[in-house]
Parts: C-alpha cells; structure tokens; sequence
C-alpha cells in the first residue's frame, strides 16, 4: 500500500475520531451555557413579577378579592410564556399559569437559593421559588410562595442540535479530510518517489564509473539532488553514502581477487623452479640407492636449500597478502621507537656474526599498522645483514631514527658493496634479486609496500662516507588536526602497478 494511502486513511479515521472528541468536551460546555441562560431568564421574571405577587399575597391576606383579581391579571400578563404558581401564606394556590407539572408534590414547598431541575411524568423544567412576604414589605402578616417555572425541553433541543451538528461534521470530515490527506501527501512523497525512481535506474554494468566499468573510476554516478525536504534529502545523503561504500567494497572485492590471481601466477611461476630441482634431486636418491656419503650429503645439502627458498616465497607471499589486503580499522598509534629497538634485538639474534647499532630518541610516536612495520624492519634489518658483508667481513649495520618536522625518518646503513644507481629503482620490484642473493627477492618488495600504506616513501642510497648502502624510509607524523590517516586508494602490490 502506497505511503499517501496510508496517511488518507489514517486521517479518515484520526480526524472524525478528534471531531467527535471535541465534540464530547463542548456539549457539556453548551448545556451549562444554555442552562445559566435560562436561569438569568427565570430570575429576571421573578423580579418583575415580585411585586405584583406581593400584593395578591397581601390581598389575599386580607380578603379583598377585587385587589387580588387585579394583581392576578398583572400577574398573567407579565409571565408571558414562562409558567407561574403563586401560594398564599395558608398554602392555598392562588395562581398557576403556564406550563408546569401537575403533579403533586412536583414543586418545591420551599425557597431555596436558585433554580432547580425537577422531572415529572418523562417531563423536566427548572423552577426558581422565592419567599414573598403576606404584608406586601416581607414583614409579619405570614408569606406565600411564587415559583417561575421553564420547560427545558428548548434548552435540551438546542444541545440535541448541536449534537447531531457535531456527528455530522465528524461523518463529512472523514472522507474530506481523507482527500485533503492524500493529495498533501502524493504531493509531500513526490521527491521520496522520484528518489526512488533514480535509484531503481542505477545499474553497476552501466553507470559510468561503476566498478568494472570501461573507465571506471570507483564513482557510482549518483549525485544528490536538494528538494528542500528535510527527511528526503537526509535519505539521498545516506543513499549516496551507501553506494560509495558499496564501490570501495567491489572496489576491494575486485583487487582481492585480482591479488589472488596474481598471488596464484606468481607463486606457480616461482615455486616451479625450486620445486622442479627438489624433483630431480628426489629422483637422483631414488635411482641411486648406492650413492656414495659425500654426493648424497650434497644433494640433501640442495634439498634443504630448496626447501629454504620455497618456505621464504611462501612466507613473503603471505606478507604481501596481508598488506595489500589491510583494513584502516588495523592502524593505530604506536611508538616506532620501540619497534625499531625490538627489531634490532630480533636481527641480532637471527645474524650473531653481524653488529647492529641503534640510534634513536626514546619515543616517537605514529599511527601505523603493527604488523606492516615489523615486516618493515625485520626486512631492512635482515637486507642489509645479508647483503652488508663485503670480503667476507662480517656486515656492520647502522640504524638511525629522528622526527624530522612532520615526518620521522628512518636510515639503515651497511658496509656491503652498496647497490649501483641505475638499480637501485629495480630493488623494490617482486623477485629482483642478485644472482647470488640467497633470498626470495621479495624482501625489499615488503618494504616499499608497508612505506607507501603509511604514506611514506623508501629508498636506496650511498652513505655519506660512500661506503656500503643505505636504505632510508620516511613516515608521517600524526598531526593535531589529522590524528589518523587513510589507506591509499590502490593496493595492487601484486597486481604489476608496483607500489
């Protein structure tokens, strides 16, 4: 059901249910309105009326019956349409006149402070009774009684007029109120519709800029349109908030299966060359159950080298994984300080015959990925340990760490033979190694990779006595105003688009 039908039938049912209601508050009101209305009346006539009954009281009272026929004609002609009953001070009736109930004992047998209602035989009327003196001053001489009395059927009439008049306003108010509801709420839902149109039309395999699209650029080609309704425009908002989340996820989804491919390509590729040499070798133990200690120690000697290099692929392969699929909800503020002093103790430990020196403040705090920056570290240290020996001289590696301005930098200095200029851009590429090199060829990869999620950068150098390599990283340091940062926009480390 359609949200302006919706409101149209509520109003419908809302608006005479309120007409009713008020209607319940207002008759009340009305009756005691109409009620004082005819007692201000009914007080009125007894006043006019007082004086002529005084005096048929007090004719009476003395026997002079010409007197009383007179008054009792002033009497009658000042009642008018109200009824009157005049009792002498015996109790006797000297005149009744107008409607009033017959029955006996119907009225009042004594004053009392105003009108009252009184009923007889299914009827009702308000009688207001005042004292009236036998003397014609209120003073000795006994007193009578005059009653002015009203029917108050007229007054019940008018509530009952008011009341069919309030029904029927509550029945036309239901259907006008339910036309009046739906054409302001057709007219209301009309920017919710159109909304909804533009975004039934949107289509990921078409909008311009949708994932996978030719020239796709991430967007999802919805752009907001103001309509001045507050809840409208408050839902657009969130609608294009939603689809730009819906494009980063494909975004993501898209690079992690392009990262799988390529982690699958790659592995395949460099996998088949170490797995082809530990097949031969398997094969020469098999063919030859005889062969002598030396050779046979040389080929397990190769078997284990093998194993080595594809236990290293694997685990590097793995880090580049990692890294190129991490979240922004993995950073957080760390002390870089610590880890560089925690990676040198590590580096020690797997290279004993390598001296390791550290130079660095106490605490330099940034906001980064734990586990990235370990891989960082332990492959710059572990890089220029290898590759730092020079003669056969045990390698002398140089750490450094300072905050310079908004950045922290990062020096790693060895006493190898250094690396040429020309190749020193190559270093940072997947499985760029030296034909010696015992590695995978992806250590530095790690390390370029793990700089640029940081927003930093890494490169290679000569130290500043030429001698060896140097290897230089630069982070950024959280500002007050920035205490967080964001991931790059591509993460394609093992997609070819380099770092």
């Amino acid at each position: 059901m359609r949200l302006s039908t919706r409101i149209a039938l509520w109003a419908a049912a809302v608006v005479p249910l309120l007409v009713v209601l008020a209607g319940l508050l207002l008759l009340p009101l009305v009756g005691r309105d109409l009620r004082h209305q005819q007692d201000a009346r009914l007080d009125e006539r007894a006043a006019a009326l007082l004086p002529s009954v005084r005096a048929l009281v007090a004719a009476d009272s003395k026997g002079r019956p010409k007197v009383e026929q007179n008054q009792q004609r002033k009497v009658v002609d000042a009642a008018l349409d109200l009824g009157v009953r005049v009792t002498g001070t015996d109790g006797d009736v000297l005149l009744s006149v107008g409607p009033q109930p017959d029955g006996p004992g119907a009225l009042p047998s004594e004053p009392g402070g105003g009108p009252v209602t009184v009923r007889d035989r299914g009827g009702s009327w308000r009688v207001l009774t005042r004292a009236v003196g036998g003397n014609g001053n209120g003073r000795g001489g006994g007193s009578g009684l005059l009653q002015v009395i009203a029917p108050t059927g007229p007054a019940d009439r008018q509530a009952a007029a008011v009341r069919r008049r309030v029904l029927l306003v509550a029945l036309v108010s239901a259907p006008v109120s339910a036309l009046l509801a739906f054409a302001l709420a057709e007219r209301a839902t009309a920017p919710l519709r159109r909304l909804s149109r533009r975004a039934a039309g949107l289509d990921p395999a078409a909008t311009p800029g949708a994932p996978g699209s030719p020239g796709s650029s991430g967007g999802h080609g919805f752009v907001p349109e103001r309509t001045g309704t507050t809840e409208v425009d408050e839902l657009s908002s969130a609608l294009v908030l939603l689809l730009t989340r819906y494009d980063e996820q494909a975004r993501r989804t898209a690079q992690a299966l392009d990262t799988a491919r390529a982690f699958s390509a790659d592995a395949s590729h460099e996998l088949r060359t170490p797995l082809m040499s530990l097949r031969t070798n398997l094969d020469v133990l098999a063919a030859h159950p005889d062969l002598p200690a030396a050779d046979r120690e040389e080929v397990v000697a190769e078997l284990r080298q093998d194993h080595a290099r594809l236990l290293d692929l694997l685990t590097a392969l793995s880090a580049l994984a990692r890294g190129d699929l991490v979240q922004l909800d993995a950073f957080q503020p760390l002390d870089l300080a610590e880890l560089v002093d925690a990676a040198a103790e590590e580096a020690r430990r797997r290279h004993p015959g390598t001296v390791f020196a550290v130079h660095a403040p106490a605490e330099l705090r940034l906001f980064g990925w734990e586990s990235g920056l370990r891989i960082m570290l332990a492959n710059l240290l572990g890089n220029a340990a290898v590759h730092g020996r020079a003669d056969g001289v045990p390698a002398r590696v140089t750490v450094r760490l300072a905050a310079e301005g908004a950045q922290a930098r990062l020096t790693v200095d060895d006493s190898g033979p250094g690396v040429p200029p020309e190749d020193r851009a190559a270093v940072f590429q997947r499985f760029h190694r030296r034909r010696d090199s015992p590695g995978s060829g992806l250590g530095l990869t790690l390390v370029a990779q793990q700089a640029a999620l940081h927003r930093g950068t890494v490169a290679l150098a000569a130290p500043p006595d030429g001698t060896g390599c140097r290897a230089e990283v630069t982070l950024p340091l959280p500002r007050p105003d920035a205490p967080t940062l964001e991931l790059p926009a591509r993460r394609d480390w093992l997609t070819g688009s380099g770092h």
